[in-house]
């Protein structure tokens, strides 16, 4: 699984640090930017790299982790494209479940939430990555039709 990594200046920090642990387990990961701390960045400008890449890959199963500081703008703008399934995620309980019934590719976190709080950023992190869609009928269905939305 390919996992595309951005977040705006809120979530730059966060982002340095889930990028290392997730190279340090053995994840393939690739950082989307922003490269460097800017406080005039724009958080559309990341969510739109990741949800390309994600829509643009040929991996089995591309994701992508979206921060910036509530996750919600991030979901926003992802959200925009086809074929991505963002959600905005503060407990791993919420990422078992947007994976499991909802298949959610783009996992976005709350910087100023989780920033301080490794724990539960890595337990979210490793929820979502690791739990399977349920596949069910229904999920399918719902998940086409948000598609026609887009």
């Amino acid at each position: 699984m390919k996992i595309y990594l951005g977040a705006d200046h809120q979530g730059f920090y966060l982002k340095e640090k889930v990028f290392a642990y997730l190279a340090k387990h053995g994840y393939d990961v690739e950082d989307v930017g922003d490269s460097e701390l800017d406080p005039n960045d724009d958080f559309p400008d990341f969510a739109q790299l990741a949800a390309t890449r994600v829509i643009g890959d040929t991996d089995d199963d591309p994701r992508a982790i979206l921060l910036c500081g509530g996750g919600q703008g991030m979901a926003m703008a992802a959200n925009r494209f086809r074929g991505i399934r963002a959600a905005v995620i503060w407990d791993a309980y919420e990422a078992k479940m947007t994976r499991h019934d909802n298949d959610s590719n783009v996992l976005c976190l709350p910087s100023r939430v989780l920033e301080d709080d490794e724990a539960a950023w890595k337990g979210i992190i490793e929820t979502w990555l690791n739990t399977p869609f349920g596949n069910a009928a229904r999920f399918r269905r719902r998940n086409a039709q948000i598609d026609e939305l887009a």
